[in-house]
């Protein structure tokens, strides 16, 4: 096992993050003037250089100008529309002891813990199949030996049943795992890196598998070659440095179109809004950073999805639509059995965007963008794979 991860290191990804260490691209940025700015944005396509002078400090005075470009971009490659999906909490159960995580075994929260039973499972799939969703992600705690891959499989058997797109965000999970699901008609993956930044990462993960950093940042890589078609990546802001965890974000994400290009490939920008009172945010993120990591991203990775998620205020959610966002969560509950059942556990966190879907939907209707539940049809996909188009998704 222990030359199985010294391999992880060596390879992949974490040979590209080795050549990129904080100190370096602290200094690319650092070093970034207003010429550079003004030279990134001319280009068709952007260098790592020209990432850092949008990611600098010199790079606000052109945010409007990055706006108007950003727009463009993502109205030429995703054109009017906005995918809505919805978060489906499996069990807040979790034996990883994160810092800044309400689920964590050491957290002190105080709430119910809960591990839906597959009769729920199906309970909480139909409620959101009646509001519309076509998209759904099922989420659960690190915590494998509660969540065990069985479980897993049931769970996205079951949701296949009542959404045309599954996706999974849970622990980092072996190439042959990621395959069972994927047969099973798992369609993506979610898994944020947290931070980039070892010695953060080590410092804010104590306890369980998660802590094992090479292992987890290998996980997209396996996940691709297994056959998922979405790969959503992220950083969670305010653990580090947000231009220098977003710079190593996009280094990720255009590593992962390269080497998984059979793939579409998103990020996410969750920010730390809150956490337990053991974790003091020393990274906060403001809203103008949030708006220029974002545009940074954009004119770097021009086909990458967007995700943007219900951590942000509503009004703050309605003003990103047009700045790239491609995908957006709605009438979201981080709960188990926060839909159907009603049930009042522990939240990961407190959402920030109460609105209901199709409150949601018209606010994206008035942006002047058309809301999306399903925006593919797997039969598609099955004729690709040789399967004669047979259709298996809901429409």
């Amino acid at each position: 096992m222990e030359a199985a991860r010294v391999q992880h290191k060596d390879s992949g990804f974490a040979a590209v993050l080795d050549l990129w260490p904080k100190e370096r691209v602290k200094r690319l940025i650092a070093a970034a003037g207003p010429e550079d700015v003004v030279r990134a944005l001319s280009r068709e396509q952007l260098t790592v250089q020209d990432l850092a002078a949008l990611l600098s400090p010199q790079a606000v005075p052109h945010l409007e100008e990055m706006a108007r470009l950003a727009h463009r971009l993502t109205r030429r490659h995703f054109g009017r529309i906005i995918g809505l999906y919805v978060p489906l909490y499996l069990s807040n159960v979790c034996t990883s002891d994160c810092t800044y995580c309400f689920y964590a075994v050491h957290s002190g929260s105080r709430g119910a813990r809960r591990t839906l039973t597959l009769e729920e499972i199906r309970a909480e799939c139909q409620a959101l199949a009646r509001y519309g969703f076509q998209n759904v992600l099922l989420l659960t705690g690190d915590a494998p030996k509660t969540t065990p891959l069985d479980y897993l499989a049931q769970a996205v058997a079951i949701a296949r049943e009542y959404f045309a797109s599954v996706s999974i965000e849970v622990y980092a999970l072996e190439e042959e795992d990621y395959r069972r699901l994927v047969d099973l008609g798992l369609e993506g993956v979610t898994l944020y890196m947290e931070t980039y930044d070892r010695e953060t990462y080590a410092q804010v993960h104590l306890k369980g598998k998660k802590r094992d950093f090479d292992y987890r940042l290998g996980a997209m890589e396996r996940a691709g070659r297994a056959g998922a078609r979405r790969l959503s990546i992220g950083a969670l802001l305010g653990l580090f440095d947000w231009r220098v965890d977003g710079f190593w974000t996009a280094l990720h994400a255009r590593y992962l179109q390269k080497e998984c290009w059979q793939s579409a490939v998103a990020v996410s920008f969750p920010r730390l809004r809150q956490a337990p009172p053991r974790h003091p945010i020393r990274f906060p993120v403001g809203d103008r950073d949030l708006v220029q990591l974002m545009l940074a991203l954009r004119l770097f990775l021009p086909e990458a999805g967007f995700n943007l998620s219900t951590r942000e205020r509503a009004a703050f959610r309605d003003r990103l639509i047009p700045l790239g966002v491609t995908m957006m969560s709605a009438g979201s509950s981080t709960r188990p059995g926060g839909y159907a059942l009603g049930e009042e556990t522990l939240a990961q966190f407190e959402i920030e965007d109460r609105r209901t879907p199709e409150e949601v939907a018209e606010a994206i209707r008035r942006a002047g963008y058309d809301p999306v539940w399903k925006d593919f049809d797997r039969a598609f996909c099955e004729a690709s794979d040789g399967g004669a188009g047979k259709v298996i998704s809901k429409q």
